[in-house]
C-alpha cells in the first residue's frame, strides 16, 4: 500500500484480529483508569518511549528521529525510539497479547470501541479534550483514550489539465454533471477518465469516507445504527454507490480493473493518462510528488469535492485518521502523553503533509486551498455510535470499511455479475437490517 495513511482492513485479517483480541482480554496487569495526564512541567519528565507507527518511510528516511530531535528541545530527558511496522494490523493485534505493545501507538482498527479501557490509559474526559476534532471515535463512558493523528477530507483528487482539456472548469454539482465530465474527457483527451484501484482494494473504502456529504449530515455515520435500510432511495450510500456504479457501467474506467495498481496509478495521474481518483486529501501531497518524480507537473494535481450541494454549497467530511492512545501497560505514561501532545500540537507534522490538524483551531492545509476558497462546508463527521454500526456492519457481513462489496458492486456494472443495481442495494438493505435485530441497535 505504499506510503497509504488510511485504516481500511481485509474483512480476514478484521476476522483474525478480533478474534485475537477478544481472547486476550487486555494482557492484564494494567492500572485500568489511570489517567495519562498531560505534564505541566517539561523538565519534571523523564522515561523511555516506544512509539509504534505504521509510517516506516518515515522511520527508515529519518524523519521521526528529526521530530523526536525537536520534541527533545522541550523535553530533554525522554529518549523516544520508533518502530515502524509494515503489517501495522496485524503485527499490533499479535503484540497485544501481551503487556509490550510500545508505548505509544495507533488504536488498531480491529480492537472493540468498548475494549479500549482494557488496552488503553484514558487521556482525560470529553470536554478536557474539547480543543481536538474527532473526540468521540473513542470516547467510552465519558472518557477519551485516543487522540486524532490528523484528519482528513474525502474527494476526488484529479488532473486539473485533463479536465480543462475536456471544457469542463467548475467543479460538477450533480453526479449527472460529473459523468458528464468523465465522458468528456475520454473523448477528448484519450485519457482513463477514472481509476477504481480495484485490485489494491482498500482504495473503494474511501468511498465510504463520502458519508454526509449529500446531506451535509455530521450524524450520517451514526444514523446508521438500527435497521434503516441504508441503501434506500434518496440515502446517502445509495447516492454515493450509485456513482461509482455509473462510473463503471458507462465504460469510463479502466478497461481491466483486475489489472489496476496503486503505485502505478500515482505516476499515471500526475503524467494525464488517468484523470480521477476518489481518495483523501491524505493522497495530494503523495500525487504531487509522483507527478514531478514522473516528469509531470506537480501543479496540474487538483481536489475536487463529492458533486452534490447542500445549500448551494458543496460540502466534505472530515473523518479522523489513526488514533494515538497511550499503553495501559507504559511505565512511561508521562512521557508517552507529552510525545502525543507535542506531535499533535506542535511539531507541524498535519502541515507538512497536508492534512487537516487535530487540533480545531488550527487553519485548513495548503493542500484544501481550493475547498477553502470555493467556500465549501467542512463538517466532523461523529462516531458516537460507531461502535454499535460496525456491530451490524460485522453480523451483515457487507463491510462499509473492507474493498469485498464495492468490488462485488463494480463486477455487476461491468457484468462480471449477474444482477441490478436494484437488486444489489435490496441485497445490502436486508442483511443490514436483518442484522441490526440482533446486533448494534
Amino acid at each position: 500500500m505504499g506510503n497509504k495513511k488510511t485504516t481500511a482492513l481485509s474483512g480476514a485479517l478484521v476476522a483474525a484480529a478480533m478474534l485475537a483480541l477478544s481472547a486476550c482480554g487486555g494482557g492484564g496487569g494494567g492500572a485500568t483508569g489511570e489517567v495519562a495526564a498531560p505534564p505541566s512541567d517539561p523538565k519534571e519528565v523523564s522515561g523511555r518511549i516506544k512509539v509504534l507507527t505504521q509510517r516506516t518511510d518515515l522511520v527508515q528516511n529519518g524523519v521521526l528521529k528529526q521530530y523526536a530531535a525537536e520534541f527533545n528541545k522541550v523535553y530533554p530527558e525522554v529518549q523516544v525510539t520508533f518502530d515502524g511496522i509494515t503489517d501495522y494490523e496485524g503485527e499490533v493485534k499479535i503484540r497485544m497479547n501481551t503487556e509490550e505493545y510500545g508505548d505509544v501507538l495507533f488504536i488498531p482498527g480491529a480492537v472493540a470501541k468498548n475494549d479500549y479501557p482494557k488496552f488503553f490509559a484514558p487521556l482525560g474526559t470529553t470536554a478536557e479534550l474539547s480543543k481536538y476534532r474527532f473526540g468521540d471515535k473513542t470516547e467510552v463512558d465519558g472518557k477519551v483514550y485516543g487522540i486524532a493523528q490528523f484528519g482528513t477530507a474525502n474527494g476526488f483528487v484529479y488532473n486539473k489539465k485533463l479536465w480543462k482539456e475536456a471544457g469542463v472548469t467548475a467543479w460538477p454539482k450533480t453526479p449527472e454533471e460529473f459523468l458528464a465530465g468523465l465522458e468528456a474527457i475520454g473523448e477528448k483527451t484519450g485519457a482513463v477518465p477514472y481509476y477504481t484501484n480495484f485490485k489494491d482494494g482498500w482504495p473503494l473504502v474511501q468511498w465510504t469516507g463520502n458519508l454526509g456529504v449529500v446531506g451535509c449530515d455530521a450524524q450520517a455515520g451514526n444514523a446508521l445504527a438500527g435497521p434503516v435500510s441504508p441503501w434506500k432511495a434518496g440515502s446517502e450510500l445509495r447516492t454515493v454507490d450509485t456513482l461509482i456504479h455509473d462510473i463503471v457501467k458507462r465504460g469510463l474506467s479502466e478497461k481491466d480493473p483486475a489489472t489496476t495498481n496503486w503505485e502505478t496509478s500515482k505516476a499515471l495521474l500526475g503524467e494525464g493518462e488517468i484523470a480521477t481518483m476518489m481518495l483523501g486529501s491524505w493522497s495530494i501531497t503523495q500525487m504531487q510528488d509522483a507527478a514531478k518524480k514522473a516528469g509531470g507537473d506537480p501543479s496540474d494535481i487538483g481536489f475536487m469535492p463529492f458533486p452534490v450541494q447542500k445549500g448551494g454549497k458543496h460540502c466534505a467530511a472530515l473523518v479522523s485518521d489513526y488514533q494515538q492512545a497511550v499503553s495501559l501497560h507504559s511505565h512511561d505514561k508521562p512521557a508517552a502523553r507529552a510525545w502525543i501532545d507535542w506531535f499533535t500540537e506542535k511539531s507541524g507534522f498535519a502541515a507538512k503533509e497536508g492534512v487537516v490538524s487535530a487540533v480545531k483551531s488550527a487553519p485548513m492545509p495548503d493542500t484544501l486551498k481550493d475547498f477553502v476558497d470555493n467556500d465549501v462546508t467542512f463538517f466532523d463527521r461523529s462516531e458516537a455510535k460507531t461502535a454499535a454500526v460496525n456491530d451490524i456492519d460485522e453480523a451483515a457481513e457487507i463491510g462499509l470499511n473492507k474493498p469485498d462489496y464495492r468490488q462485488k458492486l463494480i463486477d455487476t456494472a461491468r457484468g462480471a455479475q449477474k444482477g441490478s443495481l436494484d437488486d444489489f442495494f435490496a441485497d445490502l438493505d436486508k442483511r443490514w437490517d436483518e442484522a441490526a435485530k440482533t446486533a448494534g441497535g
